[in-house]
């Protein structure tokens, strides 16, 4: 038994009251599936999804939850109104521009979104006046990346090259302010989850190396890879959530609270852009790839997270093996748009089977 799995059993999240800021994207549909399935009471806080065939839309999640609220987290005025309303007990942060190439198209969005927006929501939190939990969810590339082989930790220097990685680690920095000036005195404890790459079925975004390779394949194209032998903690997006659920009920719980916490993948999930490729090509001889020639945008070499405090602190460690991951993620994006719903909801239910086995 994991020790995580225990402590999120004891979160009681049958009935919670749950807010999802950016529950229309990727790893807020697969959240919000999750609570679901736990009896939590889910409210959602986003832009409308973007792709057409979005995995929110294709779970139905807007007729499932308890309240689909279409608002901009730079609105603050509209932001306060709708968090006072959901009233909840516990809100995961996901709202943001997740997009490094998009970041370059739109840097002040992108800045104004990951850091005013964050700063946004805490403060319409504080306006509850009542105890609250926030997880805000930044990324692994928070940190000033020296472009070594040791994995990054919790207390290495942030930084970022690119408008999107300096926006979350300046997006932490803004946290961390915000706690140590407002948070204790207003009840509200905010703490960062930092995590690796994540994969898996129903990621639709632009640029991503899994949703570009499954758009080339089905269209009978070579996928064209700008850094193939760039080095990423890839784990499924299972294995983060459950760590962003161990961290909201330790923090829940207010015992020993940790501000920042990493999850990401065994050693054998750190590995090469070209090495992940290769292990989905495998599953089908129509599948080929080649490397961009022209590719000018600066990406780094070697990242890598450690997860030592998420596993001493909080009992958690991953479960799925790199195989597990590519095929899950296989099954995914090979799944017919019929059997496609069923699929994402065994999936969660068997993940969520193994973490309390």
């Amino acid at each position: 038994m994991v020790v995580g799995v225990e402590k999120i059993k004891s979160f009681d999240l049958k009935g919670l009251k749950i807010l999802i800021t950016g529950h229309t994207g990727f790893k807020g549909s697969w959240l919000c599936e999750w609570l679901l399935q736990e009896g939590a009471h889910v409210s959602g806080l986003a832009l409308p999804p973007e792709a057409p065939k979005s995995l929110f839309s294709t779970l139905h999640l807007a007729e499932r939850i308890s309240n689909h609220i279409v608002c901009d987290i730079r609105d603050f005025e509209s932001l306060s109104v709708n968090i006072k309303n959901a009233n909840p007990d516990v809100i995961f942060h996901f709202a943001a521009q997740a997009l490094v190439r998009r970041s370059y198209r739109d840097p002040l969005l992108t800045w104004d979104t990951n850091v005013m927006g964050t700063l946004n929501v805490l403060e319409a939190s504080r306006g509850l006046q009542r105890p609250i939990t926030i997880i805000v969810i930044t990324t692994d590339k928070v940190y000033k990346n020296r472009e070594w082989e040791y994995a990054y930790r919790e207390e290495d220097e942030l930084g970022g090259y690119d408008p999107y990685s300096s926006s979350k680690a300046a997006c932490e920095i803004a946290v961390a302010s915000w706690r140590s000036s407002f948070g204790s005195k207003n009840g509200v404890t905010v703490v960062t989850a930092r995590a690796g790459n994540v994969i898996g079925g129903g990621d639709e975004s632009e640029d991503r190396i899994i949703p570009d390779c499954f758009r080339s394949w089905k269209q009978g194209k070579s996928v064209e890879l700008r850094s193939p032998l760039s080095t990423r903690p890839w784990q499924h997006v299972l294995e983060p959530l459950s760590g962003y659920l161990a961290l909201a009920a330790h923090t829940y719980s207010q015992n020993n609270i940790i501000y920042a916490c990493n999850f990401g993948p065994e050693s054998d999930g750190h590995c090469t852009v070209q090495k992940l490729v290769n292990s989905l090509a495998a599953l089908d001889s129509n599948r080929s790839w080649l490397i961009k020639k022209d590719n000018v945008m600066h990406e780094a070499k070697e990242l890598s997270l450690s997860i030592d405090r998420a596993r001493h602190t909080l009992g958690w460690k991953p479960i799925l093996s790199f195989e597990e991951t590519i095929k899950w993620t296989n099954d995914g994006y090979t799944a017919t748009s019929e059997s496609f719903p069923d699929l994402i909801k065994l999936q969660v239910k068997e993940y969520r089977k193994r973490r309390q086995g």
